[in-house]
């Protein structure tokens, strides 16, 4: 039996992710007719509000087989602010197809998805769409992608009658086609030009693993709208088919997805890459540590889905059965090949707000599971103010949130103005210490070295005692509340771009209590942060503008009001594109600006890119969410649960 190969559809918004899917199930046979974006009638896309917009919010799979060869597509989102869709559905995916639209080119989204790519070293192939389109520039895209991954690019055909209906990918003429497949390796291609003949399959191979070595990337094109070039992209899947799986191999799973259906409950869509997974059995959750058991597992295609008596190595089907599992959980003993890369950078910070007040707790718990299905929106519960804040990517997320509450649960809420997310980091060198000897029974002494490091640096933490200072058990419970209590620093933001130094302390061999050093690790570290002193962070986008060349005066106007710093303009035709490194605090907005300012006819791309110094004057500190460490008192008795207080 064939091992499926999983491909996932990924894009910039617009770029014609969707509707490729729609002809790759047609013209496999899956489908009868294929569906339309714009009249809301395609397989992938089925919530209401996918239908209402035209554009994907969550990933969504369906099968076809080509050629007797299973194949499942993953379409995933292509607006930046569902990100984070895209990232969970990597880990499950073997290959990707990145679509580029032939007349925009690789856009912003397009950067990020290459970049992302290379770092998960996922294969993939190129198709470049909308050939039919006027502006169509098929080499101009070619330079572009060229230029953005180290991969070697093969095109599979020569485009002919771009920008109208009659435009067709003409397939290489089988010459030059042996060639480009010989070109996959040094060895072949010596051969080659001694003018021996290569045996299809040995060419085939060679390609192959090029392909799956994350060396190579074959290139197709043509129009979904038409139809034109699909079929051979379907022939070019055959390049990235998987390698036989280790039988031997211990059970290991992916949850790349988690949805809610009302009839059946939770569903863990999850892609396996070893093992065998049957209704009623029980599988490790290590996250959580559980053993969970399966009630039941379906296949799925779009919103139908059927149920199966197992699956295996490749396979995908949703699970229900695994109630504390969330979107980006692993399952099993075994190892993924690959662990979620960071696509989206929740840069705003929200609060919900339910129209009723006696809905507030209702929204909590929707909220909650809301957040299984995408962890990034990282719910804050505030109980002594009685408030509720998520992260988000951008408006377009809370406006879909806003109709997934409306409809899911039938709770009207809104959601406050958002504000930046921004994060602080120490300015130079400090200690931090901390006695926790009363009241008895207690004892925890610990002392940090904290140390600034350069800009996206993240967070290190190593240990510098001997083991007969603080045991091994206590100082694994340090190494566990650093993170937590780095959550807010001295202005209430995450502290990032730091070193922390376990350096000293003491326990008690009758006083310590298993939780003291739980206790005591927040005071130690924000007075370390307090004696370092923390300057705040600010988000970075990368923008780039796109309009007719007569907007590029109002556009630059525009960037020199916003603290950007921005390249010369490149002008292809009559059109300009600009690219920009603008504060997000500046730029949340320049979507409906850059719309009013072109007349329509401008278009803006974002993503994030870095965090960097906040110059004085720019940005804020917040209130802290619950009870401040450097309030001992107080956090002693909220840490040994004798203060209301608490974050969850």
């Amino acid at each position: 039996m064939s091992i499926p190969l999983n491909i996932g559809l990924i894009a910039h918004v617009d770029a014609g992710k969707t509707t490729l899917t729609e002809r790759l199930l047609y013209a496999a046979g899956a489908l009868r007719t294929a569906g339309s974006v714009d009249d809301g009638t395609t397989q992938t896309d089925y919530l209401s509000i996918e239908r209402a917009r035209g554009i994907s919010v969550r990933a969504s799979s369906a099968t076809l087989s080509w050629h007797g060869a299973p194949v499942r597509i993953v379409d995933t989102p292509g607006h930046a602010d569902f990100s984070g869709e895209v990232e969970r559905a990597f880990a499950a995916l073997d290959a990707a197809v990145l679509v580029v639209s032939a007349v925009e080119g690789v856009q912003a989204q397009t950067e990020a998805l290459l970049e992302a790519l290379e770092t998960e070293k996922l294969p993939f192939l190129v198709f470049v769409n909308k050939l039919d389109r006027a502006g169509s520039d098929y080499a101009a895209v070619l330079d572009e992608l060229a230029q953005h991954t180290p991969r070697r690019l093969v095109p599979f055909c020569v485009p002919s009658g771009e920008g109208s209906e009659a435009c067709a990918a003409v397939p290489l003429a089988p010459e030059v086609r042996r060639e480009t497949e010989a070109s996959a390796d040094d060895g072949l291609v010596l051969r080659f030009l001694d003018g021996e003949t290569i045996p299809d399959d040995e060419l085939f191979s060679a390609l192959r693993r090029a392909c799956l070595d994350c060396r190579t990337v074959l290139v197709l094109a043509g129009s979904s709208k038409t139809g034109e070039g699909v079929e051979p992209l379907l022939d070019a899947l055959s390049y990235y088919a998987p390698d036989p799986p280790d039988d031997a191999a211990p059970l290991a799973g992916v949850v790349y997805k988690v949805e809610h259906d009302p009839a059946l409950g939770k569903l863990a869509h999850t892609r396996l890459f070893s093992g065998t997974l049957r209704s009623r059995d029980t599988v490790f959750v290590p996250r959580t540590g559980a053993e969970e058991k399966i009630t039941q597992l379906r296949a799925v295609t779009g919103r139908k889905s059927q149920d199966v008596r197992e699956i295996g190595p490749g396979d995908i089907a949703a699970i229900t059965g695994l109630t504390s599992v969330r979107a980006g959980d692993v399952i099993g003993h075994g190892t993924i090949p690959r662990v979620p890369v960071s696509l989206a950078a929740p840069l705003l910070t929200v609060r919900a707000v339910p129209e009723r007040d006696d809905d507030l707790m209702a929204l909590l718990g929707a909220l909650r599971e809301l957040c299984e299905e995408d962890p990034l929106l990282e719910l804050v519960w505030v109980p002594e103010k009685r408030e509720i804040h998520l992260r988000t990517t951008g408006r377009v997320q809370l406006e879909v949130l806003e109709v997934f509450l409306r409809e899911r649960y039938r709770l009207a809420a809104h959601f406050a103005e958002p504000s930046i997310l921004y994060k602080e980091t120490p300015v130079r060198t400090a200690r931090g210490f901390d006695s926790y000897t009363m009241p008895k029974p207690c004892w925890a002494e610990i002392e940090f070295l904290i140390e600034p490091l350069p800009r996206g640096s993240g967070f290190r933490y190593q240990t510098a005692i001997d083991p007969r200072l603080i045991e091994y058990r206590y100082q694994a419970h340090i190494e566990t509340a650093v993170p937590r209590a780095l959550k807010q620093g001295l202005s209430g933001w995450e502290v990032t771009d730091l070193s922390v130094t376990l350096t000293g302390g003491s326990w008690h061999h009758i006083h310590t209590h298993p939780l003291d050093f739980f206790v005591a690790t927040p005071m130690a570290l924000m007075d370390g942060l307090r004696n370092a002193g923390t300057k705040l962070l600010e988000p970075i986008l990368e923008v780039r503008f796109r309009a007719p060349e007569e907007c590029l005066g109002r556009t630059v106007s525009l960037l020199v009001a916003s603290r950007a710093t921005f390249d010369s303009p490149v002008v292809r035709g009559t059109e300009f594109t600009l690219s920009a490194r603008v504060p997000a605090e500046e730029a949340l907005d320049f979507p409906t600006q850059y719309a009013a300012l072109t007349g329509g006819r401008g278009r803006v791309g974002m993503r994030f890119l870095e965090y960097d110094d906040c110059p004085p004057g720019h940005g804020h500190a917040r209130e802290r969410f619950g009870v401040d460490p450097l309030d001992r008192p107080k956090w002693i008795l909220h840490a040994r649960g004798a203060y209301a207080a608490n974050i969850e």
